[in-house]
């Protein structure tokens, strides 16, 4: 595909992160960012860009929607994101990407042909939330579903590109992602960050013990005798 071609960045920043205690993981931060920025960030150039999910901080000009029912899962996401989407090229993105490049966003686009192209990991997984669709092949795809489903299950049909990007030694892939307290740390490791050491518990002063109470050395008091 002509990499001069309108598109638009669809990216899905909705889900319960319940094993990060459910917090808004795309606004949770790494190398001084949130992760959000860093996606929105590599698809500076897409002429349209919309984040589906919460109320959540978004840049000026950033179109934020939310999928019914809300928390509906990714394609519920998808299927609201395509909504607003007026170009004939989407790139559709996770959230939580905090190593995405524009550049790997450029080559997806350069290597459409078929209805999609997408990333797949080192050890061969399909990464269905880093890549770039048409969109008339997403929406149909996606228009009779009803419940909850995968992703997978449902872009299976379509004929997609299959891109493994090479990553430089010592370098976090792009398909880096933070779905628990370990992938954050080492995702945070990997942009350079030092470790947050466990707080020190307040120092408290030894408690020195009060003496025990002396014996009277007073007489007794005895009441006299009938």
């Amino acid at each position: 595909m002509d990499p001069r071609t309108p598109y638009t960045a669809v990216v899905l920043a909705g889900g319960k992160a319940a094993r990060l205690g459910g917090q808004a993981k795309p606004q949770l931060e790494v190398g001084g960012r949130t992760m959000l920025a860093a996606v929105l960030a590599a698809v500076a150039d897409a002429d349209h860009r919309v984040v589906v999910g919460p109320p959540q901080p978004v840049p000026p000009g950033v179109l934020l929607v939310r999928e019914q029912p809300p928390r509906g899962g990714p394609v519920a996401a998808l299927r609201a994101g395509l909504t607003v989407v007026v170009t004939d090229v989407v790139a559709v993105l996770a959230g939580d990407l905090p190593f995405l490049t524009g550049e790997l966003v450029a080559d997806l686009r350069a290597r459409l042909t078929d209805d999609g192209v997408l990333v797949v990991d080192e050890g061969g997984r399909d990464q269905y939330l880093l890549g770039v669709w048409r969109t008339a092949a997403l929406r149909a795809a996606t228009a009779d579903v009803h419940g909850p489903t995968s992703l997978r299950r449902v872009l299976a049909p379509l004929v997609v590109t299959r891109h493994r990007p090479a990553v430089a030694p010592g370098t976090p892939p792009p398909w880096t992602d933070c779905d628990t307290p370990a992938d954050l740390a080492r995702a945070r490791a990997a942009a350079g960050e030092q470790p947050t050491p466990p707080p020190t518990p307040p120092r408290t002063e030894p408690q020195t013990p009060e003496p025990a109470a002396r014996p009277s050395l007073l007489p007794r008091f005895q009441s006299p005798p009938d």
